[in-house]
């Protein structure tokens, strides 16, 4: 099992859950931020963090969801690791300025 970002984080500039990481498996796009299948180690601990509600066990996504493993696993390997929020927690952030990573 692993957990993935889904669609509530399209435009989202929070960040907090990068911060409760253990493993920093979290890839941060241009519009959002995605999660490493092969490194997250399942602890949970993003998703409460996640002012939209956008982070999912990927067993217990809804049908309609599926489609965000794979895309999570995709774009992790095209964009970098972030290591640390920015700013301050609860409160939306800049992403940094690059093309959008929504799958066409």
């Amino acid at each position: 099992m692993a957990y993935v970002v889904t669609d509530e984080c399209v435009g989202c500039k929070y960040t907090d859950c990068v911060d409760v990481c253990p493993v920093s498996c979290f890839h941060e796009g241009p519009d959002m931020l995605y999660i490493n299948p092969e490194e997250c180690i399942d602890c949970n601990a993003c998703v409460s963090e996640c002012p939209p509600e956008a982070i999912w066990a990927d067993v217990d996504l809804p049908e309609d969801k599926f489609q965000w493993i794979e895309i999570n696993g995709e774009m992790s390997n095209k964009y970098p690791v972030i290591h640390e929020s920015r700013g301050t927690k609860g409160e939306p952030t800049e992403a940094p300025a690059e093309p959008s990573s929504q799958p066409s």
